[in-house]
């Protein structure tokens, strides 16, 4: 599979299958869009004849001969025939989300977890059930030495003294079962104080700061419960934190709306308030509410991500740059075939943790019954839905097939194709838009460099 697109004045060719990114000139570009067809090099000359001298067009079918050979053009795809083996390879648990706490301290508008309810009950997990969940993820991690725990909410910081005593936990057991935990932790930022950066800073291996980007945008979707917003009270914190953390290992995470389709404004403000770690990502809701994101929306969205590429390009190139999560993309070797087939590993890999002790595949599930694993007592009580979800691959969906950012997507989410489609095999169709928009985002901004 061939993907041909124009960007900030680059031709660029993507071999799908083996990961190949050729910049090329016209002459090559436009051989290449007609045997992608099927077009034989005789009728590839006879049709660009006119455009094009016939030495040129015959170097070029030479060229592009060389990167056939070198298996880097028009190659094969390997990985489908082995998705059988795939699906039978043995997995283990090796990452947890703890929902440390179904409250919050907020009344964030695009809230997926109801204000920290998750269509339940407001509750902080106890000292004992988070306990239980690291034996859990202990005990079905099998040799696998890196384990990941993340501290989740609602608002984690509202069950801080649990979060340290699960850390100090983890140390522990580390230390007994040659194991080596990576906590990290997701916040808006309001119980934030020098007591809370300085533990996270030693005990986190990322930290994860919630804002969406200029006051105006923030405090309309993000307001605490009485309507004030709360940029002003979390961005000063922030910025000392990232600085505190020497500008890595953290991300400024925001959620863009209808209501900023100029997002990319959002994301220049968080760098210009010296933020060097950015995420800002699309609100992912039902139509009928009055902020999500429509099909007439993505024109703009596109245009915006076209803008945000060439700024970062030029601010690089001016000593300021930052990095945007959605455009940091690996094309020397990326991810290993199971996560390029699979993604993020939910309902098999990574599990969910209720303050009571629930498991499901992923914190978007958490509430849904159908969903409900099993528990930190008993482990895993309903298997046979770990195995739908060890079935979920790029080649189960239909749209993932014949889509070329496939595998830098890994089949996108499986809570967000349930939301919308009802099937975790389905896809999200904005979602998927706005991936591949991304994905040439990204390369075109490594071609960018490269020419650098």
């Amino acid at each position: 599979m061939i993907h041909q697109y124009k960007s900030n004045g680059y031709s660029i060719v993507l071999d799908v299958n083996s990961g190949s990114v050729h910049v090329v000139d016209d002459i090559v570009y436009d051989c290449i869009a007609l045997l992608d067809k099927g077009t034989d090099e005789n009728s590839v000359v006879e049709q660009l004849k006119q455009q094009y001298a016939e030495e040129d067009l015959h170097t070029a079918l030479e060229e592009i001969g060389t990167l056939k050979e070198q298996g880097m053009l028009f190659t094969e795809d390997i990985y489908e025939n082995a998705i059988e083996h795939f699906k039978d390879r043995p997995t283990v648990v090796k990452a947890l989300c703890l929902h440390i706490a179904h409250d919050c301290n907020l009344a964030c508008r695009y809230c997926f977890a109801e204000e920290g309810e998750y269509h339940g009950r407001r509750a902080l997990m106890s000292f004992e059930v988070g306990k239980k969940a690291l034996d859990f993820l202990i005990a079905n991690s099998g040799s696998r030495r890196n384990l990941e725990v993340d501290f989740f909410g609602g608002e984690p910081l509202m069950n801080w003294q649990v979060v340290k005593d699960l850390v100090a936990y983890g140390r522990e057991q580390e230390k007994i079962h040659n194991k080596n935990f990576r906590f990290t932790l997701t916040t808006n930022g309001v119980l934030v104080n020098d007591e809370i950066m300085e533990f996270c800073n030693k005990e986190m291996g990322n930290v994860v700061m919630s804002i969406d980007g200029r006051k105006e945008v923030h405090d309309h979707m993000r307001p605490f419960r009485k309507g004030t917003g709360s940029y002003d009270l979390v961005v000063p914190k922030f910025q000392r934190w990232a600085q505190s953390r020497h500008q890595d290992k953290y991300y400024a995470r925001g959620t863009f709306t209808h209501y900023n389709l100029d997002f990319s404004e959002d994301v220049l403000h968080l760098a210009d308030l010296g933020f060097k770690q950015i995420s800002v990502e699309p609100v992912v809701a039902p139509e009928h509410e009055d902020y999500a994101l429509r099909e007439e929306d993505l024109p703009k969205i596109f245009e915006e991500y076209d803008k945000l590429a060439k700024e970062m390009i030029r601010r690089k190139k001016e000593g300021n740059g930052f990095n945007f999560f959605h455009f940091m993309i690996d094309l020397t070797g990326g991810p290993c075939v199971y996560k390029r087939l699979s993604g993020c590993g939910s309902g098999t890999e990574y599990l969910a943790v209720t303050p009571w002790g629930d498991l499901y595949p992923c914190h978007q599930f958490v509430g849904e019954e159908k969903f409900l694993l099993g528990n930190v007592d008993e482990g895993i009580t309903r298997p046979e839905i770990c195995g739908e979800f060890k079935n979920c691959n790029v080649y189960a969906k239909e749209e993932c097939k014949k889509c070329f950012a496939r595998f830098y997507c890994s089949g996108g989410c499986a809570a967000n194709a349930y939301n919308f489609k009802g099937n975790i095999n389905d896809v999200y169709d904005i979602g998927c838009q706005l991936q591949r928009k991304r994905v040439e985002c990204a390369i075109m901004i490594k071609a960018a460099e490269a020419e650098e």
